[in-house]
């Protein structure tokens, strides 16, 4: 007599998972699947497709915090299930949010006694930060230009070309225009006098940059302030700063104390700081403080009462994970205030040798500066037989992933290359790094010709042929150029590798 019996068509608890029929279905990517599948082969399939993408501790592009200590982490799974704005149910929650707020407000020099509660809240990331300030912007200089009699339908904001594209989002959607001060070749951050120059009646606040996206420079917030005083002093006008200080927020307190550029300068009136940055705490978590609550119009702030008691609430989300700011709140006591300065003075150290790194390789010029955001942001010298863009890609090869990209106006004949050195970034990986740019640089050297010339005419040639190639360049713009020479060159290589009989890359 045979006891066994056949497993049913579904039931895999027999098999391993690589065994089973789940692996062997292509993935929905449309529609929801008809039938479930086990929770396992559904871990184990999105699992395996996760493994494809890059390595966040690699990802040097990013600014955005990649690791954190493993007792964060248990906080953090352990209230990834609270609703943050539900604040009469989580009243603890809401109490850490305070007392980041406070602390953050101390942290910038806001002018308030020790007791006395900061005005402020977190947010999903500098974005939503930036657009609440804007808010608070727009709607006082509104209220103060309708108790004048002026009219109020052409607000502006003056800033640097060199913002995060964060800024024409708000300008966009909330219709300010937004007044851009073009860069210039060597310099890479809005000019105080130009952007005082383009100052008028209209205009709702500046917005100065501690931290450029493009290669971390600090803008001079304390020359803006002054040029400021003395044009609204001439004017009779009352333009306030808003400093972005998403990136260098929780870096300038720490390493450059004596730097002027908070609520020391009398006319910043609000500022952001990611914490999901060098707040050191994952994506998800920003924070805007203002000056007082002068500064912060009431009309902006919303009461609700259906999710228990009275609530104030300024934001543009409403539901949202209370894990980052429970994270904050650790990482601000666990750290404290020298903790925070030897993290922030390692990471200089280590955007210090990455720096002599390549400058010893004789190949790049740096025009990222010390003294602001650690990370380096360099360009070749000679781009004449290759560039930053083929550098960038070659990288990948070794897990890297470095990005490569053209300035704003008036400098995007500039093509920069750009490490953000973050705290889990050591210096075995710098030197690493480094070791691994000279391996590129003489793979590139090798090349026999000029392959980005033949791939231009090759390109525009194929395209439109005969004549009509110079035609079809001039309606290129310079970056969709780079990207075809690249494209191209991508090309070039993979077929002679094939005619080499070496199909596969180094990993």
């Amino acid at each position: 007599m045979v006891l066994s019996k056949a497993a049913p068509h579904s039931d895999v608890s027999v098999h391993s998972t690589f065994a089973s029929r789940y692996v062997r279905a292509p993935l929905p990517r449309f529609r929801m699947p008809e039938e479930s599948i086990p929770k396992e082969a559904a871990y184990q399939i999105i699992n395996d497709e996760l493994m494809l993408d890059g390595n966040p501790r690699l990802n040097l592009a990013s600014f955005v915090t990649t690791w954190m200590e493993p007792e964060c982490d248990k906080l953090i799974m352990s209230s990834i299930n609270k609703n943050y704005v539900d604040m009469d149910e989580y009243p603890v929650t809401t109490e850490l949010q305070n007392r980041c707020v406070n602390m953050i407000a101390h942290l910038f020099n806001a002018p308030l006694e020790e007791s006395e509660t900061a005005i402020g809240c977190g947010t999903v990331g500098s974005s939503e930060a930036i657009m609440l300030a804007g808010l608070a912007f727009k709607r006082k200089w509104q209220n103060k230009r309708r108790a004048a009699g002026l009219p109020i339908d052409k607000p502006n904001i003056v800033t640097g070309a060199n913002v995060q594209v964060c800024w024409e989002k708000f300008a966009r959607y909330f219709e300010v225009e937004l007044k851009e001060v073009n860069l210039r070749d060597g310099y890479y951050v809005m000019d105080p006098e130009k952007a005082a120059e383009l100052v008028d009646e209209n205009t709702i606040c500046v917005a100065a940059i501690l931290g450029s996206t493009l290669n971390g420079e600090f803008e001079d917030v304390k020359r803006l302030n002054d040029l400021l005083v003395e044009k609204n002093k001439e004017t009779g006008w009352d333009t306030p700063i808003h400093v972005d200080a998403a990136s260098g927020g929780f870096i300038a307190p720490f390493i450059y104390p004596d730097l002027e550029w908070d609520f020391r300068l009398p006319l910043v009136k609000s500022i952001n700081v990611s914490g999901h940055k060098y707040g050191l705490v994952y994506a998800g978590i920003g924070w805007v403080i203002w000056r007082s609550k002068e500064d912060l119009p009431d009309e902006l702030i919303f009461h609700i009462n259906y999710l228990g008691a009275d609530q104030p609430t300024f934001t543009l989300n409403f539901s949202k994970g209370s894990s980052q700011v429970i994270a904050q709140y650790y990482q601000l006591i666990r750290l404290g205030y020298e903790g925070y300065k030897n993290v922030m003075e390692n990471c200089r150290d280590n955007m210090l040798v990455l720096k002599e790194g390549l400058e010893k390789t004789g190949r790049f010029n740096i025009v990222s500066k010390e003294e602001g955001v650690p990370l380096v942001a360099f360009t070749l010298k000679d781009n004449s037989h290759f560039d930053e863009f083929q550098v960038s890609h070659l990288l990948r090869r070794y897990g890297w992933i470095v990005p490569a990209y053209t300035m704003p106006p008036d400098a995007q004949h500039v093509t920069v290359l750009r490490v953000v050195i973050r705290e889990d970034f050591s210096r075995t990986l710098a030197e690493r790094i480094v070791i691994d740019i000279q391996k590129v640089l003489h793979e590139l050297d090798a090349l026999p010709v000029r392959v980005a010339e033949a791939a231009t005419v090759a390109v525009s040639s194929e395209d439109i042929g005969g004549d009509g190639a110079t035609e079809n360049i001039a309606k290129k713009t310079a970056l969709e150029t780079t990207r075809e020479i690249t494209n191209a060159w991508k090309k070039f290589v993979m077929d002679r590798k094939k005619m080499n009989g070496k199909i596969n890359g180094v990993c």
